[in-house]
């Protein structure tokens, strides 16, 4: 019996031909397949080198950017550092400008004292000169009138502050303080006992005797052999001898030069008299 197939079934059941296609074409899918896999793996490959190419730019590119910002941060922290120190030395310096603003003060209350010193100093020099001169005179007086002892040594003292005082290589200064020493030096011989050998100016019997001090109370001498004893008379302003008194003129001089404990003394002495 024969059956026969319609169009429908032919098309829906495979040949031989059709069975056997796939068998003698699978080479060459097989080699498509490669073909395409070769040609596909030539872009993927070229794609990675674009993009190790890529990813090395951007490392570079990274490493640039650390480096600037390294950079930038050195150049931050050193200018941090910069700024640090100049508000130190700025604190520094203003303390500094304070002090040397004190010390300029200073020195100009002090120029203004030492104008107005330098003022007074010539207004004291004005008045001081004058007053040096009077001092002078009533020394000069003091002794012509005093009791004669040591007059040489007195008048001379005077006679060279009357020197100095015409010197004008003498600073004022040290004019008065010589005129101060000679004053003290008067003022300690009214407190002390002193004896020694002098010049007995009696009119024409001038001889060399030894003279005996108690203050300016009294003034005596003895001749050198003894044989003589007097004393000046305030009063009468001349020389008196009165061998009376020779034990205690004997005995004043041992007090004076030390040989013997003080002691009473008999000494001659002016009347009080009115100023």
């Amino acid at each position: 019996m024969r059956l026969f197939l319609s169009d429908t079934n032919c098309a829906s059941a495979p040949s031989q031909a059709a069975l056997r296609e796939p068998v003698t074409r699978r080479p060459a899918i097989i080699a498509a397949f490669v073909t395409i896999a070769t040609l596909a793996a030539v872009p993927a490959e070229a794609q990675l080198n674009q993009t190790l190419q890529a990813q090395t730019e951007v490392d570079r590119a990274a490493a640039q950017a650390q480096e600037e910002i390294d950079s930038i941060r050195d150049r931050t922290l050193d200018a941090a550092g910069r700024y640090a120190q100049a508000m130190t030395e700025a604190e520094s310096y203003e303390k500094y400008n304070e002090q040397l603003s004190a010390q300029v003060q200073s020195q100009s209350e002090e120029i203004q004292s030492i104008e107005q010193q330098l003022v007074d100093i010539e207004t004291t020099n004005r008045e001081v000169q004058p007053l040096m001169d009077k001092m002078v005179r009533a020394l000069d007086q003091f002794v012509a009138l005093d009791v004669p002892f040591l007059i040489e040594e007195r008048t001379g003292r005077v006679d060279n502050l009357k020197n100095i005082m015409a010197r004008s290589d003498v600073t004022i200064s040290e004019k008065y303080r010589l005129i101060l020493e000679a004053y003290q030096i008067e003022l300690e011989y009214g407190r002390t006992l002193e004896s020694y050998e002098g010049v007995l100016d009696a009119g024409d019997n001038r001889r060399t005797v030894e003279f005996v001090r108690l203050g300016r109370i009294t003034l005596m001498y003895r001749t050198l052999d003894g044989s003589e004893t007097g004393y000046w008379d305030a009063v009468q302003k001349q020389w008196v001898v009165d061998n009376s008194y020779a034990e205690a003129v004997e005995q004043a001089i041992r007090v004076a030069n030390q040989d013997g404990a003080p002691e009473l003394l008999t000494v001659p002495v002016p009347a009080p008299q009115e100023v």
